[in-house]
């Protein structure tokens, strides 16, 4: 019996999603942009660890020509780089009281993996609790070079160095 009650603590402590959103913000005005609606998500509210990870041809834009080169070979290199993904640790954890109604600002640190390059990355998260639901929220910008993306519309400036990206997920 013991047995039974901690194994479902331990799910209850586990949030998942699969419908978390990034944006990807190509430019500096924000246009064009690309959007992710399925992107898989866990927090766990023990140990504050979080997880993300996309699949890179998920991302959809308005425009299919800017599709073509966000996949390519240059860019993302979606056939050989399929997914991205984000791991890391909320900070101060104990910020953040989880049956509690209310919005609390925590900095996530972790390893961010983009075309098999992983980095360190620091976000500022945005984390409301609204009748037990977990919603959270960030915006930040990367680097592309320290990813080993790089070319010439970046370097004419049609594509921003460090691109703003957008994440939303609820839990």
């Amino acid at each position: 019996m013991a047995l039974v009650v901690a194994t479902g603590q331990l799910f209850a402590q586990k949030k998942t999603t699969s419908s978390a959103t990034v944006t990807f913000y190509a430019t500096k005005d924000a246009l064009p942009k690309a959007t992710n609606n399925s992107v898989i998500g866990s927090v766990n509210t023990a140990t504050g660890e979080v997880a993300f990870e996309a699949a890179v041809k998920n991302f959809s834009f308005t425009n299919p020509t800017l599709q073509g080169h966000f996949n390519g070979e240059k860019w993302m290199n979606s056939d050989t780089y399929p997914v991205f993904s984000f791991s890391g640790k909320i900070d101060k954890l104990s910020k953040v009281n989880f049956s509690k109604d209310g919005v609390y600002n925590v900095t996530v640190n972790g390893n961010m993996k983009v075309r098999d390059v992983s980095k360190n990355e620091k976000m500022e998260v945005i984390v409301t609790i609204v009748g037990g639901k977990i919603k959270t929220s960030s915006s930040f910008e990367i680097e592309l070079t320290d990813y080993g993306i790089t070319g010439g519309a970046i370097d004419a400036g049609k594509v921003a160095k460090e691109p703003k990206i957008t994440m939303s997920a609820e839990f």
